[in-house]
């Protein structure tokens, strides 16, 4: 990934929070040779050494995966950045957004402990904390049917780069224009770019 310096995300506490509030990421690899990708939800250990997930078996980007680099992308909110909010018209269009990119190498899992685990805390992270949903009382024979329609992986991460392009090459009077003008947007993706950029003015001053 092209990184200008201003843009580098050096703080790994906040390369880890990317990739857990965007954890639908897009997993890239070769399959016979040719480029294939796969979105799926990917889990960060609590160590951040591996993250954690499963292909649909009939999915056969998995079936010579294992021992592959590959690269996983956690794209994080993005917005578009009008050249009107500017306080000169000497200025052009442009996308600011939080990305990070994961190197590593894929190991297999067929323990059936291993892959419930990974199954439980997907379910963790993503069920609403009031939900009645108990994965324990789910019929056994229809989970197992189930465990069987996937395969588990983990990634041993080898590499990890961070972007986060919120206007820093800009003056800080112009940041603050465009996250003002973010806020006021009803876009989901708008208002977390402003909140972003409000944190990194608040950290710079």
């Amino acid at each position: 990934m092209y990184i200008p310096k201003a843009f580098k995300l050096n703080d790994q506490a906040v390369i880890e929070q990317v990739i857990k509030e965007n954890g639908f990421a897009t997993l890239f690899s070769q399959y016979n040779g040719k480029p294939a990708a796969t979105h799926l939800p990917l889990m960060l250990d609590k160590d951040s050494r591996y993250l954690y997930g499963h292909f649909a078996r009939p999915n056969s980007q998995w079936k010579d995966i294992e021992g592959q680099t590959v690269l996983a992308v956690f794209q994080g909110p993005h917005s578009y950045i009008s050249p009107t909010w500017y306080e000169t018209e000497t200025a052009v269009p442009t996308w600011n957004y939080l990305s990070v990119h994961v190197y590593g190498s894929v190991e297999l899992i067929d323990e059936e402990k291993s892959t419930l685990a990974a199954l439980r805390e997907l379910i963790d992270k993503y069920e609403d904390p009031d939900s009645t949903y108990n994965l324990n009382e789910v019929d056994s024979d229809y989970i197992d049917g189930l465990r069987k329609g996937i395969q588990a992986f983990r990634i041993r991460i080898i590499d990890i780069e961070g972007k986060a392009k919120l206007s820093q090459n800009h003056p800080k009077e112009r940041q603050e224009r465009v996250a003002e003008q973010l806020a006021k947007s009803e876009h989901t993706n708008d208002k977390l770019i402003a909140r972003w950029m409000t944190s990194q003015l608040m950290n710079n001053s």
